[in-house]
């Protein structure tokens, strides 16, 4: 079996190659053109997305080439190996086409289907978090830990919103409740940066429905390993239905406002 610690290394340096390149393409334009859309019109991808995901393929499979990769935009690469690379090559598109800074480069290394490595880079800060399971998390050379709130109206909760506008409406009337419980609410439009975010102390707690594996196989982890607890409702894990995510101090106490609520449901 490969070490979780080589496979870090392979992914924190193309996380860095790949920010690079988008960096550079959106520094030489005034305003980006979207290349397609996807689920809706407002659910965009540029040709730095494509670009990037190309370049993530080229050196991820160019030094492992019996690994699988999931990325969002180019689908599934079957392998010969246990190991799959699922990737997001920028994570907070909207952001991106705007030209506001809050976007990432997520990479994350999966073994049988447990997610083992993760970076996530953020080309504009500069910040780079990374973390192996059971090695703790990491932002460049500093150990990070969740913030350890432990009362939701002390809360800062960030969260994000889908693409659907029955959804939108949704989450929208979950969030109208959320509001006079927490602290205050940041919607910063990057699924990974949050989680980071969280991990880091930034945010103490964080909560979203829709997320596909790219958005949380590495953000997911580097939170994890930094001591925040992350699952569905009702006992269910992470997926899809609904991301919640807190330090465990905070976790009861944010799923038990989000469960009555629904926060999992479209309906």
């Amino acid at each position: 079996m490969t070490a979780p610690a080589e496979l870090l290394a392979l992914a924190v340096e193309t996380a860095r190659e790949a920010g690079r390149l988008v960096r550079g393409r959106r520094e030489a334009v005034t305003r980006m053109v979207v290349a397609s859309t996807k689920s809706t019109p407002t659910d965009v991808v540029t040709d730095s997305d494509t670009a990037a995901e190309v370049l993530i393929r080229e050196r991820l499979l160019g030094a492992r080439p019996g690994d699988g990769m999931l990325g969002e935009e180019g689908g599934q690469v079957a392998g010969q190996s246990t190991v799959i690379w699922v990737v997001d090559p920028i994570d907070g598109t909207v952001n991106y086409l705007y030209g506001l800074p809050d976007y990432a480069v997520s990479i994350a290394a999966q073994v049988d289907g447990r997610t083992v490595a993760g970076v996530v880079h953020n080309p504009v800060s500069g910040e780079t978090w990374t973390a192996m399971v059971g090695e703790g998390a990491w932002l460049l050379d500093r150990r990070i830990g969740v913030s350890g709130c432990a009362q939701l109206s002390q809360a800062l909760v960030a969260t994000g919103f889908g693409y659907d506008a029955r959804r939108r409406a949704r989450q929208a009337e979950v969030l109208r409740h959320v509001l006079p419980r927490v602290r205050d609410i940041r919607r910063a439009g990057s699924a990974s940066l949050d989680l980071c975010a969280l991990g880091t102390g930034r945010l103490d707690g964080y909560y979203e429905r829709g997320l596909a594996a790219w958005d949380l196989a590495a953000g997911g982890l580097i939170a994890q390993e930094a001591g925040a607890v992350i699952a569905g409702l009702r006992g269910r894990p992470a997926g899809p239905e609904l991301v919640v995510a807190a330090g465990p101090e905070l976790f009861p106490a944010l799923h038990d406002l989000l469960e009555p609520l629904g926060a999992d449901r479209d309906d």
